[in-house]
């Protein structure tokens, strides 16, 4: 898909890799809708990038389904059709399971995996009469393999790759030009995982993240994991390995089980 006379909407657009897909977005002459929690941020990139090409920007917390309604509802009336969603925005609260309140469980559920289906449905329909569009669903390489430190995240980001290529099956089944691609990351060097320590698999930086995921998008690309070769990894490892021994490989080899260790996060 060329984004060249596109309107594209990027949840968490005004920071992290958001901010940068709206940079990127614009300057392949896209119009951008950003959908961010933070007004202050909001204003900042949208004077930040004005230059570059239409901008507008919607506070919303994705959390709630009903501001999503009535903020999508909005951008119908505002601006009219979506051609890109870009379903970016997530939250991480990095501790053990039996350290999470409720509150955590439910907010790290309807961010991460909840709010990419409900904001979805609401510009689907109109996808599905004009037989056009791209939904790009940003999970995590956590949605392939669990984790110490990160199970409620874990759970949302695997709930994701399931839903987000179900729906790309059910386009195809449905033989509509409507394109799903789901994105795997490995920590993003964002401010989102900070504390985050990993030796043997290289931390991504943002641009280039960024830069990626808009050419998976180009591209029409599936389901892509960054780096690449993780997806291969997990699976075949899984698939060849008993499970004591993948632990071993994946805990102490490539001490993925300690990267969350030291984990901070972004500071408020």
């Amino acid at each position: 898909m060329q984004l060249k006379g596109k309107t594209v909407l990027i949840t968490g657009g005004a920071s992290g890799i958001g901010k940068i897909m709206v940079r990127l977005s614009l300057k392949r002459k896209a119009s951008i809708i950003i959908w961010d929690i933070n007004q202050t941020g909001i204003d900042k990139t949208i004077a930040e990038f004005a230059n570059l090409g239409k901008i507008t920007g919607y506070k919303v917390d994705v959390s709630d389904s009903k501001q999503i309604e009535e903020t999508a509802k909005k951008v119908k009336q505002e601006i009219g059709f979506v051609d890109v969603i870009i379903n970016n925005a997530g939250i991480i609260v990095g501790k053990y399971f039996h350290e999470h309140s409720s509150a955590e469980i439910a907010k790290t559920m309807h961010i991460n995996a909840n709010a990419p289906m409900f904001i979805t449905k609401e510009f689907l329909s109109e996808m599905l009469d004009k037989n056009t569009g791209h939904i790009c669903n940003i999970s995590s390489s956590g949605g392939l393999i669990s984790n110490p430190k990160m199970s409620v995240y874990v759970a949302s980001k695997w709930s994701l790759i399931g839903w987000s290529d179900s729906l790309r099956l059910e386009m195809k089944l449905l033989k509509k030009n409507i394109n799903v691609t789901t994105i795997m990351p490995y920590y993003i060097n964002t401010g989102m995982f900070d504390g985050v320590k990993s030796s043997k698999i290289k931390i991504l930086e943002p641009e280039a993240t960024s830069l990626t995921i808009i050419k998976a998008i180009e591209k029409n690309k599936k389901m892509i994991t960054i780096p690449g070769y993780l997806y291969r990894f997990v699976k075949i490892g899984q698939a060849i390995m008993s499970i004591n021994f993948f632990d071993w490989f994946a805990g102490t080899a490539l001490g993925i089980y300690k990267t969350m260790d030291n984990f901070t996060g972004r500071k408020k």
